[in-house]
């Protein structure tokens, strides 16, 4: 593995989980805005190191593997803590949804590398506006400055939501023959 700054942002998002857990427990006035400033650094890393990634020339094998582990175990951690928080079904549901998707197409993302065809389950745009609206969610909600930032973050939180069923669907479609074709086994 190459020390390259894209390698070093998705590093540093790794090691800002268990801050950002500590700081979302803290018992002070300060602590949520502290944890989602350390969730928005998170987010911004991920940005800064696949585009930097491409127009430096540092892609590797390893930023490959470890950018999405980094993604998906700080939105499952937002997810987590979140749904701890307000001990509520209506951040329950969207939680849970939202994890079992990242399962269900990291599953069919590997399965279709599997069998050659992996460019068909490929990042779409819809996946993108779902990323978007989710990492907003998460923000507002792990801050939690007023009722009506609380407010919007629901609401975010719901489109979130939509779009995570609607790209899953998309990408279950996009690889639907190749799974009910009972000659891969």
């Amino acid at each position: 593995m190459r020390f390259t700054i894209p390698n070093i942002l998705t590093l540093l998002r790794l090691i800002l989980i268990p801050v950002f857990v500590v700081t979302f427990y803290l018992p002070y006035s300060w602590a949520p805005f502290a944890s989602a400033l350390v969730f928005f650094i998170a987010g911004v890393t991920d940005y800064f190191d696949g585009m930097l990634a491409r127009k430096l020339g540092q892609t590797s094998r390893f930023g490959a593997f470890l950018d999405p582990v980094a993604d998906k175990v700080m939105v499952a951690t937002a997810l987590i803590l979140i749904t701890e928080h307000y001990a509520s079904i209506w951040i329950t549901i969207p939680a849970l949804t939202m994890i079992a998707r990242e399962i269900i197409i990291s599953a069919l993302r590997e399965w279709m590398a599997e069998i050659g065809k992996r460019s068909s389950v490929a990042v779409s745009w819809i996946g993108k506006v779902k990323t978007m609206s989710q990492m907003f969610a998460l923000l507002v909600l792990i801050w939690r400055y007023d009722d009506w930032m609380i407010w919007v973050g629901y609401a975010a939180l719901y489109i979130a939501t939509f779009l995570t069923y609607w790209s899953m669907f998309q990408y279950l479609a996009a690889a639907k023959d190749d799974l009910l074709d009972d000659e891969h086994q």
